[in-house]
């Protein structure tokens, strides 16, 4: 599958720079083209200049708002930020229709994070630009949640939060969810953190967009998962993650012809493994059973990925969504490991949405009044100094 990725604001255009980078990743290992066109707009030019791997020009950095931010962003006000995407998002539109590979790609990616500023604002009306230009194409969304301390401390993330996800999940086809919190190592700096987060959030995506765009007949699945059964599997709110079981390192050539019973079972079980270490990395807390899709992909060499495996990986998965509609398949993509990528779709109870969701609607009614008392106060000091003279 081939992906359109366009970043939005300071945390959309770093991990759309990491999709970037497993594009340039995918055809260096894997000779194929994953994310052809890959975008980013920000209001902020500093953050536009720190990017590695997007292309360093305007068409595929765009700066919105000069005349009113000064290059220097918005402050987490996202309704300024929705305001400049309505009247710049122009450019983004034309630099798309500019790309010459544009039509070879099979859906849109936008992404922001949630409880920013300029993302925020910007990611339902942008896909909505999108959706009423390239009616043909699905769009979908992937929403960075914000960290536990940001929520915390910043009241207003968490509103910004709450209108960036009911206002896109009513435009997008799908709506990925990545809570910053779940990738968090405490002993890291906060440099690195966010970087392993950004590189952890693209991650599943790689396997999963690769497999459907191998040409080599080494490199084909016996059951490809392809865009087809990608877009068939994605709708409303998303979790995804990938996991990974390392392989011996190194087995002479009559130990892998012939097996002793405990090593065929273990054999068969590093599938299970794989799957436990992926459900511990969704990139967001959801019920597997309200999902009404999954899809998974097995990555590993082709003599590993038996039927045994498969069948215990499908099994595992039907277990934990028992009414989902579930699509996978095979990929021979890695040598030395077997992962599998995993997405839960159509997921009806998320507890992080209603959480926000809740908390939005009690800091809205609070801010309101807080906002009409200030306004009081001041006019009681503005009256106490009425008779004054000025100097203006």
């Amino acid at each position: 599958m081939k992906l359109t990725v366009i970043g939005l604001g300071q945390c959309g255009s770093r991990v759309a720079d990491h999709f970037a980078r497993l594009n340039l990743k995918a055809r260096s290992e894997r000779k194929a083209t994953i994310a052809p066109v890959v975008l980013a707009m920000n209001t902020d030019q500093a953050d536009l200049t720190g990017l590695r791997y997007i292309r360093n020009d305007y068409k595929h950095r765009i700066l919105i708002g000069l005349r009113q931010t000064l290059g220097h962003g918005v402050g987490k006000i996202n309704e300024l930020g929705a305001q400049l995407a309505r009247e710049d998002g122009d450019k983004l539109m034309d630099s798309i229709k500019n790309e010459p590979q544009f039509y070879e790609t099979h859906a849109f990616l936008v992404i922001a994070g949630a409880g920013g500023g300029t993302g925020s604002g910007a990611l339902p009306v942008i896909a909505r630009m999108i959706k009423e230009r390239h009616i043909n194409k699905p769009i979908y969304a992937l929403a960075v949640l914000p960290f536990e301390h940001e929520e915390s401390s910043e009241d207003r993330s968490v509103y910004n939060t709450a209108i960036c996800l009911k206002s896109i999940y009513e435009i997008a086809d799908a709506v990925f969810l990545a809570d910053n919190q779940r990738y968090v190592r405490k002993d890291a700096s906060l440099v690195n953190n966010i970087e392993k987060i950004n590189r952890q959030i693209v991650e599943p995506f790689y396997d999963l967009m690769c497999a459907g765009e191998i040409t080599k007949g080494k490199g084909v699945g016996s059951r490809t998962v392809d865009g087809g059964d990608i877009i068939a599997s994605l709708e409303g709110w998303t979790s995804f993650g990938v996991g990974r079981t390392e392989l011996p390192s190194f087995r002479f050539p009559w130990e892998i012809r012939k097996k002793t019973f405990r090593e065929k079972a273990v054999e068969s079980f590093r599938g299970t493994q794989a799957l436990d270490s992926t459900l511990s990395e969704l990139s967001v807390a959801c019920d597997p059973a309200s999902a009404a899709r999954a899809l998974y992909v097995i990555a590993g060499p082709a003599n590993e990925v038996n039927v045994d495996m498969a069948k215990s990986v499908s099994d595992y998965i039907k277990e934990l969504a028992p009414t989902a509609m579930i699509r996978g398949g095979d990929f021979p993509g890695e040598k030395h490991f077997i992962d599998i990528t995993l997405m839960f779709s159509q997921l009806d109870t998320v507890p992080r949405v209603r959480n926000y969701y809740e908390k939005a609607t009690t800091w809205a009614s609070e801010h309101k009044e807080q906002v009409a008392e200030v306004k009081r106060k001041l006019d009681i000091l503005a009256e106490a100094g009425k008779d004054l003279p000025t100097l203006s």
